[in-house]
């Protein structure tokens, strides 16, 4: 074939290469890179998920005093009460838990210390829940702290991200009455099956924690209904004899942050050892091989006739 020929067959096809990657990218649009990097994380439970670390006792008022470990990132965000991102900082149920004072909590400890143990993990997105002083009873499907959670969790996908884990901290209110305590394991289990369900993430990770302390006699019944769930991608963290505040109910600013940091570790045995770069649309990776791919193949022909000595 001519070069004329040649050059024609290319200037014949590379319109319809360009068309090819312009409906190849625009059939499934970009995310922004940090929506589409967004790892999303639920905290729900009560009072010590919320976190009442340096809450002072008998004044309803929270010391201010923030370790290191739970100091903002501008890579961990969280969800507000409005339903917007926002940087995170503790106490981060402030505007959640908004009827009682709230301190430091494990959330903050476990972001910052998934990046500092997989510094390329990406962005993290904090949905805080937790309300303290709930039975598990008022967190049953169809009830409004339940209803509220996936509302939130749902939100939170609206413009990217993906949700890793449910953390879960409750249960020292069911250790007041013995019928609750009783019937803890049976309603939890149910509690992460609806959970799975409603986000259609039916491995979802959870991350539980076996109480540390409770309100009432029956402690001991209901960490052994933590201990002895038996469910796939469950991962229990036992909070028993971590430093509780002079109420001997909630945990101590430390206790908060070393909890944190062994939720993250048992997230983190989820995650693999290498992750895969979120940093770029795989559909737009693959738009552009495809489109190299038939640049350079329709090319060939030509650059061989003009430069053969090359070939």
């Amino acid at each position: 074939m001519s070069k004329v020929g040649q050059r024609g067959v290319l200037s014949e096809n590379m319109p319809c290469l360009l068309l090819l990657l312009l409906f190849l990218i625009q059939a499934w649009p970009v995310k922004p890179q940090q929506a589409y990097d967004r790892n999303i994380f639920i905290l729900a439970g009560q009072s010590n998920m919320a976190g009442r670390g340096g809450v002072v006792n008998n004044t309803a008022t929270w010391d201010g005093v923030v370790s290191p470990q739970s100091r903002p990132n501008p890579s961990v965000l969280k969800l507000d009460a409005h339903l917007t991102w926002v940087a995170a900082r503790e106490p981060l149920d402030a505007d959640i838990d908004s009827a009682k004072t709230n301190g430091v909590g494990p959330g903050m400890a476990f972001a910052n210390w998934v990046l500092e143990k997989h510094p390329e993990f990406g962005l993290i997105g904090l949905v805080p829940c937790a309300i303290g002083g709930s039975n598990i009873s008022e967190w049953e499907r169809g009830k409004e702290l339940y209803n509220q959670m996936i509302k939130r969790a749902k939100a939170s996908l609206r413009d990217g991200g993906t949700i890793r884990a449910l953390l879960w901290y409750q249960g020292e209110t069911d250790t007041v009455n013995l019928h609750d305590a009783q019937l803890y394991q049976t309603r939890v289990h149910k509690f992460f099956l609806d959970v799975r369900d409603d986000l259609r993430s039916p491995l979802l990770p959870i991350i539980q924690v076996a109480l540390a302390s409770g309100s009432g006699p029956y402690i001991e019944m209901v960490r052994q209904a933590q201990l002895g769930i038996d469910l796939l991608n469950l991962r229990t963290v036992d909070a028993h004899g971590l430093p509780l505040q002079p109420d001997g109910l909630h945990l101590s600013t430390p206790a908060q942050v070393h909890l944190g940091q062994m939720m993250a570790d048992a997230f983190l045995q989820f995650v693999p050892s290498s992750n895969p770069n979120y940093n770029v649309s795989p559909i737009l990776n693959e738009a552009i091989r495809l489109y190299n791919y038939a640049f350079y193949v329709n090319m060939l022909p030509l650059f061989s006739t003009m430069y053969p000595t090359f070939l």
